[in-house]
Parts: structure tokens; sequence; C-alpha cells
């Protein structure tokens, strides 16, 4: 059963939304507002997101962004409003899909379960001979081994898993570490260090696709 944060301001919507879902074997917890919902985002973990454009106090383009800084959970913007460039606005922000009130319930639980099927993450990711394989958590190179932390191993895994996408050091502390961790910054760059150096050693080119953006963070490329 997959677990559906809902936000919206209006509770009778939430409530709406949670009759839809129930059916449909999602686990519904709802969130009024975008106050209420940061609390539950930060202490809990869901699998996707409903959420509403115009709150009052913070509005679901500000929130997406806010929860994009340290959550990559699927997001659908869920709103009345139908303007291309709102659409385009949300995509931008983070937001992983978009659908407009009035919705038909069917085309509301095929869009979710469309998303969930598309972003579950990879359990194996290969990449010119070097495999992350999750299963076994075990990072090899042609079938040699490289041996890594779990902090280095999360690390190169979740960067390989978002090819391109540029990670802030605070992010990966954030992912990583846990929202509440005093890990600094320089921890980061020390882990990064060594997975270069122990990737490097078993011959893969890891220069050509681990890279630093300076002054930001770090990023795989593809």
């Amino acid at each position: 059963m997959n677990k559906v944060l809902l936000i919206d301001d209006e509770k009778r919507m939430l409530d709406l939304l949670a009759l839809y879902l129930k059916p449909h074997h999602y686990l519904c917890q709802k969130a009024l507002g975008a106050k209420e919902a940061l609390s539950y985002i930060k202490e809990e973990e869901f699998d996707i997101i409903l959420l509403d454009i115009m709150m009052p106090e913070m509005n679901g383009w500000e929130l997406c962004k806010e929860i994009r800084f340290f959550s990559e959970v699927p997001i659908i913007m869920v709103t009345a409003r139908e303007q291309k460039e709102d659409i385009v606005k949300g995509l931008k922000l983070g937001a992983d899909d978009y659908i407009t009130k009035p919705f038909n319930e069917e085309e509301l639980v095929a869009r979710m379960d469309a998303l969930l099927r598309r972003i579950k993450p990879a359990s194996q990711i290969e990449v010119n001979g070097l495999l992350w394989n999750e299963d076994q958590f075990e990072l090899s190179y042609k079938n040699y081994p490289i041996k890594l932390t779990p902090k280095e191993f999360a690390m190169v895994g979740h960067l390989m898993k978002h090819p391109n996408r540029v990670f802030s050091r605070d992010h990966l502390i954030d992912l990583i570490w846990g929202y509440e961790s005093e890990t600094e910054g320089r921890t980061v760059d020390s882990h990064v260090r060594n997975v270069r150096d122990k990737i490097r050693q078993a011959g893969f080119p890891i220069d050509e696709y681990f890279k630093t953006v300076w002054g930001i963070g770090y990023k795989w490329t593809k």
C-alpha cells in the first residue's frame, strides 16, 4: 500500500481526495496547509504527494520548491488553474505531474499509479562497466568489487540515480545523513574524495562522470 500526503487548505477537498483514494489502496495522510505539510514530510516517509497550488501563507509553488530542498518524493500539483504558464512553473520547480480540478477519479488514480511506476528507483545502475547494486550493497567495475562505506555507497548511488542534477552539500547531508544531522559540508567533501579515489583505483574514469559544480555542490553526468 502506497502512502500519500494530501495537501490543501480546504478540509472538504482533503476528505474528498481521501474518499477517492481509499478504495485504490492508498494510505492517506491529510495536511491542512503548507506548514502542517512540512512538519509531516520532515518526520515521515511518503510515496507520493498531491499538492494544491492556491493556498494562503505559502502557495503550492513555494511549498514544492521548499520540499525539493530536502526530498525527492514524487509530487502531483492539483489545482483549478489551467493556464499553460502555471503548469510549466510547477514542473520547473520540481513537480512531477499536474492535474486540474474538477478531475476524474479514475484519471487521478491512473496518473498516480503511472508516476509511481515510472520513478521507482532502480536497484541496479550500470555505467560503462561500473555497476551499483543496491540489493547486494555492492559497487563494482568490470566485476571487480569496490569497497565503500555505507554513506559513500548511498552518495554515489543517489547521484547515479539522478544524472545531470546538481545536489548542494546541504541537500546531500539531508538525504544521506538525515535532516537533523549536524554534519558539515567538509564531511561531504571528504566522502566525495574517498569515493573518487576508490573508484579511480579500480580503473573507472570517475572524473568524467562525478563532477564538482564549484560553489554549489556535485552531480553525476551521463
